[in-house]
């Protein structure tokens, strides 16, 4: 069994409700599930679907951040920011009255529980951009997609409890995409972000896999696995345009894949300057 460096903690990421702008934080406590308070909200429909950017991109005009750190058995107070820059408590009896108008679309925010099954809202016909469903999903095409997907019960993830990428992958996927594209970590929605060596680029997750990745002293990522891209990397928000270019790069260069979805095979505390090794 080999044990050595790739990189270190670049950037910490939690998002507190489903698809809206998370935090970018020094310091973030990881429990089994994945980053405490990480997806701990989402925004329904009346028929209990999920609604996600995925197919209703204004939400990534909100974002949503917590006042102090959350903890396991009581998340901290929650602050919305509203498209208009207005800023509401999630924990305001009118919340999610105020969410709707914003949104221009009913919604009620809920708090994740434990044994929910929860399903999650597409559009297949924009789902990958404007790649083709087939050259994504073999056997499928927009037609005949279904326009949701199932959630890890009790949870709002898409498909794991926390997701990584490398910094190299990003710098390559930006040379592939053109010198000008902004391909900035927070297309892609990442946990932990691994500052890899300089001039060490390609796919670097690729390596990653069927191993575990130490990162500080106690945490220990494991299971990973590809991650699959959606139009979410290619949505504006804050200061990142629009740009359909980024998904359709990762499609035709690394079968719509970047970073890596994971579990936590060890809890504890991770801060931006840790180490990160590589056991395989």
């Amino acid at each position: 069994m080999e044990r050595r460096p790739i990189g270190v903690v670049q950037d910490l990421f939690r998002y507190p409700v489903k698809s809206m702008r998370g935090e970018r934080l020094s310091a973030v406590e990881i429990g089994a599930q994945g980053v405490i308070g990480d997806r701990a909200y989402a925004l329904r429909e009346a028929n209990g679907r999920v609604i996600t950017a995925k197919k209703w991109a204004n939400l990534l005009e909100c974002g949503a951040r917590y006042e102090a750190p959350p903890t396991p058995g009581a998340l901290a107070l929650l602050h919305l920011t509203l498209p208009d820059g207005r800023t509401i408590q999630a924990q305001d009896p009118a919340a999610s009255a105020v969410l709707s108008t914003a949104l221009g679309r009913p919604v009620e925010l809920a708090r994740a529980q434990g044994d929910q099954r929860n399903h999650a809202e597409i559009d297949p016909t924009t789902i990958f951009g404007d790649v083709p469903v087939e050259a994504v999903k073999p056997g499928l095409t927009a037609a005949t997609m279904p326009d949701s997907f199932a959630l890890p019960t009790g949870t709002f993830f898409d498909a794991a409890s926390i997701h990584v990428v490398a910094s190299g992958t990003l710098a390559h996927l930006r040379t592939l995409t053109g010198a000008e594209a902004q391909l900035d970590a927070r297309r892609f929605r990442p946990n932990i972000v691994v500052d890899t060596a300089p001039g060490v680029e390609g796919f670097l997750e690729d390596d990653w896999l069927e191993g575990t990745l130490e990162v500080g002293e106690h945490v220990r990522i494991v299971q990973m696995r590809p991650a699959q891209r959606c139009v979410m990397t290619t949505h504006r928000q804050a200061d990142l345009g629009r740009d359909l270019r980024i998904l359709r790069t990762a499609a035709q260069h690394h079968h719509n894949q970047v970073g890596v979805w994971a579990s936590v095979g060890a809890p504890g505390t991770v801060r931006v300057g840790d180490p990160v090794m590589l056991v395989k």
